[in-house]
């Protein structure tokens, strides 16, 4: 920059190297501006007055004082990329567009600080590198040149604010450790008690068939003791009907009643010999102790059925 404007003797016969323009003043008036290649010039009437380099080159941004807006001082430095657009322009828009640009960009760079937070510039450097690009290609325009990007390259808040800051990073690692095991913590919880309500909701169920099966073995159990009690009496009653149907066929042959009058008697004693084992006082009918009239007594009861019986089989008879 500090070789602006940068000029070249007139050969009459004038090269003009790829990536630069020349521009020929008349008598100290611009005439033409050519492009790589070559042209003739004449001489003491025509001279090259600016030798321009029309390619992309980076402008070093030096490290800026800057005030945030809510006052805390930084140092900001950053990266111009240019091109000259128009070599018009460029020769005769400024007498150094370069360093023009270069001043205007750091202004730029304070103004555009200025109104942001110190974390709002920290976390969202795309947005004032943007902000910063419009500012400068607006003046640019009339010094030839094109502002195709700027960056930021380093900022470096004061000491105190450092020290801060890395307080406040430590302070939000904690806190960030804390809510993660906090989660960690609850998560566990979470999963702890999910699989008791499954353990529990296992073993109910375990226990609901366990009764459903035992309930279901014990109705199997009655039916099958209540099907053998119906059996059990059923074979009982065949047999008291076998038993009094040979009763019955013994007591019609000769001698039957008598005997059957004796085993009646006996069982009348048996009676009284158990109601003497559980009373003290007893209630006895005349001549209770005599085997005689114990035996007429069971004759005299088996005439009366049999005639009874006759009786109720006669009645029968008329009736058919």
């Amino acid at each position: 920059m500090s070789r602006w404007p940068i000029t070249k003797t007139n050969t009459i016969l004038n090269i003009v190297p790829q990536g630069k323009r020349m521009v020929v003043e008349r008598f100290g008036k611009l005439h033409a501006i050519h492009e790589s290649g070559y042209f003739l010039a004449v001489p003491f009437v025509d001279n090259i007055a600016y030798v321009i380099d029309v390619r992309e080159r980076a402008v070093d941004i030096l490290p800026q004082s800057a005030i945030t807006r809510d006052n805390v001082s930084v140092e900001v430095s950053g990266n111009l990329f240019v091109r000259v657009s128009d070599p018009e322009r460029a020769a005769y828009g400024a007498r150094n567009p370069l360093y023009a640009v270069m001043m205007h960009a750091q202004s730029a760079m304070r103004s555009a600080i200025g109104e942001l937070e110190l974390d709002e510039i920290l976390h969202n450097r795309a947005g004032l590198n943007t902000l910063i690009k419009g500012s400068l290609q607006e003046a640019a325009v009339a010094w030839g040149l094109e502002v195709r990007r700027y960056e930021l390259t380093e900022i470096t808040p004061d000491e105190q604010i450092r020290i801060a800051m890395d307080k406040q990073a430590a302070a939000e690692r904690d806190r960030r450790e804390q809510v993660l095991r906090a989660e960690g913590d609850k998560r566990r919880a979470e999963l702890t008690s999910e699989g008791v309500k499954i353990s529990l909701k296992n073993e109910s169920e375990g226990k609901l068939i366990q009764v459903t099966n035992e309930g279901e073995a014990e109705k199997i159990r009655m039916l099958r003791e209540a099907e053998g009690k119906a059996e059990a009496m059923k074979l009982l009653a065949a047999a008291q009907a076998e038993a009094i149907e040979q009763i019955a066929t013994r007591l019609g042959q000769a001698g039957g009643q008598e005997a059957a009058a004796l085993a009646l008697a006996k069982d009348y004693v048996k009676m009284y010999g158990e109601m003497g084992s559980k009373s003290n006082t007893m209630f006895f009918q005349e001549s209770a102790g005599d085997a005689k009239s114990l035996v007429v007594q069971a004759m005299a009861a088996m005439k009366a059925m049999n005639l009874e019986g006759s009786t109720g089989g006669s009645g029968g008879k008329d009736k058919s």
